[in-house]
């Protein structure tokens, strides 16, 4: 999270390092907070790591807090069924008892940060600069209460996370790459081939005729799986968003232009000014200091250096007023004239004197041209706030009395959405995607759990919505009879009796250059013609050849023929020739190619020496609080 860690991440060690070890705790930390996360609020222990243990509280905040990270990647809501088919929980405990391990081994180490060093960390975070990249010491404060965190508990964990990457990276460090592990990567990179093909297409197989009644049923039942129909679902869904119940047509212009007002900045590029600022311990000490500038016995630079702060460090930035932090000082310096020093501000973080360096207008665009945005927005806002949950309220209490959706749908002036068939990918019966479907994912993985007449919960919506459904109908998976799909099966025979008849004149052609018959000769009496393709690189198609093909080419050695599918076709193809440049050890692709096998082995490594710690440390698993402390999940 700090500038070490983030400058770490930019070298092969450090990738390692965070992607092995810290990946969700820097989520916890930077997203939700450290207080929480490491304040065992319960008495129940989940593990033990040595002799420290790792409570049910700890074990369920940092599963929220990793659940919420994933659905903001995803920007979806993840049932506790997805999460648990990610491993999610697992991946939380896990982590959690590797680094009570590495905490442990750094302590017996007796591995310390300095705090001049954790100092140093926090004040070259880029989070917490502000516009003049320096450290902002409001910006800093405003991200910790956001957060929910103080600041000793910030700088604890800071310690904790600077002192485990330095034990990894003393454990990983300049790993030496074997020069024969280069040589066989290069040799398996660099290797070219060339090679003589001949293409059959579908016409090679000659004109097949229709199938006999006997063959196209042996066909059918030996297919039978392609052609059953899934189930379906017939479904009914009350949907709740904010735009459902948000009105903008009953918000009064006096409401919207004050809501304009508090954000003008947002319709169009907002005035910004170049704000000075020197901090002072009281009123009386700013108004000394601010008289002795006017009268011209001290310019405010001056008073700047006889407060401890370098004149280069005054400017807060060049900022709208929606930026600044403190109302206090926004309003002040937004009011003051160009190069004029204002009286004492007293704001959050103590008594200020300000100064306006610069002015940058403001072109924002008029109320009228923005009113039924603004109407919009506010009737959202009031929808979130006030409606919403009373509505969700109403809606689980009718649904507790058993009324229907449609019903229910009725009563408060709602929509209920009808699906009459529905698979469990969203397809209609015409194979057709089903339009309108809310949060497809969760909605359908959710109705198909559920039996007609279920009791079903809400599902929840990433905008605080609801969605309720009632399964109305199943229509069970069948087999379909033969004569509703003659002419899928006719179809499916043909490909098939194509591709037999392709591989058979495949392998005819293989066995003639395997015996030695020049290619010419063979394409010619076969009446296909003959490409001779050059620098074929592993794994890369070219041409008309796919990258399967290509990678069949290359398992074929030297002078050799083989075959392999191409597209509705067949390549039949003789290797010419293989060849790769020499390995010269120390050149840039070689320097390159060992900073990537670093990595590699760097991984494992890592990897071994975490198991192993965990394994010197003693680990305990108290398997019943883990599944109690996940109970409201799962």
């Amino acid at each position: 999270m700090l500038q070490s860690i983030r400058s770490a991440s930019q070298t092969w060690l450090g990738k390692i390092v965070l992607s092995v070890i810290f990946t969700f705790l820097i989520a916890g930390v930077a997203i939700f907070g450290v207080e929480e996360f490491f304040r065992g609020g319960s008495s129940t222990t989940v593990a033990t790591v040595g002799k420290t243990p790792i409570s049910a509280e700890e074990v369920r905040t940092a599963y929220q807090n990793q659940l919420q990270r994933y659905q903001q990647q995803l920007k979806r809501t993840l049932t506790p069924e997805q999460a648990r088919a990610l491993g999610l929980e697992r991946q939380v405990l896990s982590q959690l008892v590797t680094e009570a391990a590495l905490d442990q081994k750094t302590a017996d180490l007796g591995l310390a940060v300095s705090d001049a060093a954790v100092l140093k960390a926090i004040q070259e975070e880029p989070s917490f600069k502000g516009a003049n990249g320096s450290f902002d010491r409001t910006l800093f404060y405003q991200t910790l209460q956001r957060a929910g965190m103080n600041e000793a508990l910030f700088v604890r964990e800071q310690r904790s996370v600077i002192a485990r990457l330095q034990l990894a990276d003393s454990t990983v460090a300049e790993l030496p790459v074997p020069q024969a592990m280069r040589e066989a990567v290069h040799r398996y990179s660099t290797e070219r081939r060339s090679a003589a093909v001949l293409t059959l297409t579908p016409a090679a197989a000659g004109e097949i005729p229709a199938p006999t009644d006997d063959e196209l049923k042996s066909y059918y039942e030996a297919n039978k799986a392609s052609f059953r129909a899934p189930e379906y679902r017939s479904l009914n869904l009350l949907v709740l968003e904010p735009e459902t119940l948000a009105k903008p047509d009953a918000v009064s212009e006096a409401d919207a232009r004050t809501a304009y007002e508090a954000n003008k900045g947002r319709f169009g590029k907002p005035e910004r000014r170049t704000i000075q600022q020197i901090s002072f311990p009281d009123e009386a000490a700013a108004l000394a200091a601010r008289a002795r500038i006017e009268s011209g016995e001290q310019p405010f630079e001056a008073v700047a250096v006889s407060r401890g702060v370098d004149p280069k460090d005054l400017a807060l930035g060049t900022l709208a007023k929606s930026e600044l932090f403190d109302p206090a000082v926004a309003d002040a310096a937004f009011a003051l004239e160009l190069n004029t020093v204002s009286q004492p501000v007293k704001g959050r973080f103590g008594t200020v004197l300000l100064r306006v360096t610069g002015i940058e207008p403001g072109d924002v665009k008029p109320f009228e041209a923005v009113k039924d945005e603004v109407r919009k927005e506010v009737a959202l806002r009031r929808a979130r706030e006030q409606g919403l949950s009373e509505t969700q309220d109403a809606i689980e209490d009718a649904r507790a009395s058993a009324k229907p959706l449609a019903e229910i749908a009725k009563e408060r002036g709602l929509t209920v959405l009808s699906i009459p068939a529905v698979d469990a990918r969203g397809l209609d019966p015409a194979g057709n995607p089903v339009e309108g479907f809310p949060d497809k994912d969760t909605t359908l993985a959710a109705a198909f759990r559920a039996d007609v007449g279920n009791d079903t919960e809400a599902l929840r919506t990433k905008d605080g919505g609801s969605i309720w459904y009632d399964v109305v109908k199943v229509t069970p998976p069948r087999e379909k009879p033969l004569d509703e799909v003659r002419d899928e099966a006719v179809k499916g025979w043909t490909k098939a009796e194509t591709d037999k008849r392709l591989v058979a004149k495949s392998k005819e052609l293989v066995e003639r250059l395997e015996k030695g018959d020049a290619v010419e000769t063979v394409a010619q009496e076969a009446g296909i013609p003959v490409k001779e393709v050059t620098d074929l690189g592993r794994n890369q198609s070219k041409d008309d050849l796919s990258s399967e093909t290509v990678e069949r080419i290359f398992v074929t050695p030297t002078g050799k023929a083989a075959s392999a599918p191409a597209g509705e076709g067949r390549a039949v193809f003789k290797v010419t020739a293989a060849t790769m440049p020499a390995f010269v050890p120390g050149t840039p692709t070689d320097t390159q190619l060992v900073n990537s096998l670093r990595t590699a082995l760097a991984d494992d490594v890592l990897g071994q020496f975490l198991a192993e710690v965990q394994k010197n440390a003693g680990v305990t698993i108290n398997q019943a609080a883990f599944r109690r402390a996940l109970g409201g999940e799962y």
